[in-house]
């Protein structure tokens, strides 16, 4: 049996970098239409950025404070791969395509929460 050959692995060098950069914008692109939860964290990270910049705190905390609401951004993203790889296999009720679904959820909410807290901390350590 052969392996399918993906053109993308035919690349390399600059070439590759180009397509890979191509290929993830048009994954931003895809996620802002067609992902709704996407487009609100977004618009989180955005004025989440904004409001990080303006804190009176240190860069490494301002930092600190940007990558939390991106790392949101990145396991949203992974969700929405588990979620189009699992529909396009089957829109069949399955309790494996639910659990793949639920762990991508999940993992975004744990993603939440760790944002939330580490924006507490910071801003507890800061005000109080």
């Amino acid at each position: 049996m052969t392996e399918p050959v993906s053109e993308f692995k035919s690349k390399s060098g600059l070439k590759r970098i180009v397509a890979a950069t191509g290929y993830s914008i048009e994954g931003f692109k895809s996620a802002w239409k067609s992902e709704h939860a996407f487009r609100q964290e977004l618009i989180m990270v955005v004025i989440g950025t904004i409001i990080a910049l303006a804190l009176p705190v240190s860069a490494f905390q301002k930092l600190f404070l940007i990558a939390v609401l991106v790392l949101v951004l990145i396991v949203e993203l992974i969700n929405s791969a588990i979620e189009a790889v699992v529909d396009r296999i089957s829109l069949e009720r399955h309790p494996l395509s639910k659990n793949a679904k639920d762990f991508g959820s999940a993992a975004v909410m744990l993603a939440v929460m760790i944002a939330v807290a580490a924006w507490g901390l910071v801003l507890f350590n800061r005000f109080y």
